[in-house]
């Protein structure tokens, strides 16, 4: 197979798709792999580290063209042409109109957010992967923001308390944001409206807000929270008032696939902690767990941070993407020998978005319709 690796273009994004390790894994099993130009280097990978390894470095038109073209985020539809197939993180739901004019020029495309929450997926789960590094650097985030130490510190000047950090939603960035803030000292709760996740909660240390409602099986949504409805959200906003105003950091990971991120910390929650404690929405792509969030900003609201950042994956680029390539290398292990979706695969079938001039995912679908 021929392989393009295209530099990111949308800004503050400091990912690349494909890294050295796994470009000489892709040139010793016999493929072409073609890198832009430049693609590597905010992720701290030379183009002299891709030639290194039997990658061909060119400029932009090159990569573009391979069969295969591998990417962070969606390029230019207008850029690709029938018979290629793109592979990435496409937002469909987010944002799907570009899709459309892939399928509309007849190019292939393989959305990560579509796969499938299967043991045999879990190599190429990029959503897990990159969920990771937002976890973590949400957490140090929080820590810069936040006027306390994490830790109990014990000095001459008397004994300071441990900061008091609660996270909302449990998932893998949640998990990650509790792990990394005990790591740093602090004192954890956590909460998340699934009945597992008392337990994944507990066994890194934290304690478990309980809120009276009914837990969700997240078996049932492939392993995904959903909707609330209005009397268990009025119960989840009552019960993580007290918890909220008590924090010194509040981190929010809590997200719905293919809907608007939900409500869970209100104006007068942010209104009733101390001036100087922070809120990390790290849900803030999608719309935000809290109800001042501003996607991509940093503010300020009665002396309480509020943290809005998108990128957050973006700021630890060279393991982010390492772990991307990663996935994009196991998907690409799907793949016929000449580059062939086989549709007949549960993970392919499944993830492919636009094959063959269509549209073939039904709630893309109804959402250009």
């Amino acid at each position: 197979m021929e392989i393009g690796c295209l530099e990111e273009l949308e800004p503050g994004e400091r990912r690349v798709a494909l890294t050295p390790d796994v470009v000489k894994k892709l040139v010793a099993a016999s493929h072409q792999v073609i890198v832009e130009r430049g693609a590597g280097t905010e992720a701290g990978f030379l183009d002299s580290a891709y030639e290194a390894v039997g990658g061909q470095v060119a400029e932009r038109g090159k990569a573009l063209g391979a069969e295969i073209v591998a990417t962070v985020n969606c390029p230019d539809p207008e850029q690709l042409g029938a018979g290629q197939t793109l592979v990435g993180l496409l937002r469909p739901y987010e944002n799907p109109r570009p899709l459309a004019a892939l399928a509309q020029r007849g190019v292939s495309s393989i959305a990560f957010e579509l796969i499938p929450r299967t043991t045999r997926a879990q190599s190429m789960d990029a959503l897990s992967s990159q969920a990771t590094v937002a976890g973590y650097q949400a957490a140090l985030e929080a820590a810069m923001a936040c006027n306390r130490f994490f830790p109990m510190l014990t000095t001459a000047a008397g004994t300071i308390p441990p900061a008091r950090a609660l996270v909302l939603g449990a998932g893998v960035a949640g998990l990650q944001a509790i792990a990394t803030c005990r790591r740093l000292g602090a004192a954890v709760s956590g909460f998340d409206v699934r009945s597992a996740a008392a337990e994944q909660v507990k066994s890194l240390g934290a304690n478990f807000i309980e809120v009276e409602m009914t837990p969700q099986d997240a078996a049932q949504s492939g392993g995904y929270a959903t909707e609330l409805e209005a009397d268990a959200e009025r119960r989840v906003l009552a019960g993580l008032a007290g918890p909220v105003q008590a924090a010194d950091i509040v981190i929010s990971t809590a997200a719905i696939p293919g809907r608007p991120a939900p409500l869970l910390i209100t104006k007068s929650m942010v209104e009733s902690m101390r001036p100087g404690s922070v809120v990390v929405d790290v849900a803030a792509s999608t719309g935000g767990n809290c109800e001042l969030t501003r996607p991509g900003e940093f503010i300020e609201h009665n002396g309480v941070a509020v943290i809005g950042f998108t990128d957050f994956a973006s700021r630890k680029p060279h393991d982010a993407s390492q772990m991307y390539a990663r996935n994009v290398l196991a998907l690409l292990g799907l793949l016929n020998q000449g580059g062939e979706i086989n549709l007949d695969d549960d993970i392919l079938d499944a993830a492919t978005v636009t094959h063959a001039g269509e549209v073939r995912n039904e709630r893309v679908r109804a959402l250009l319709a």
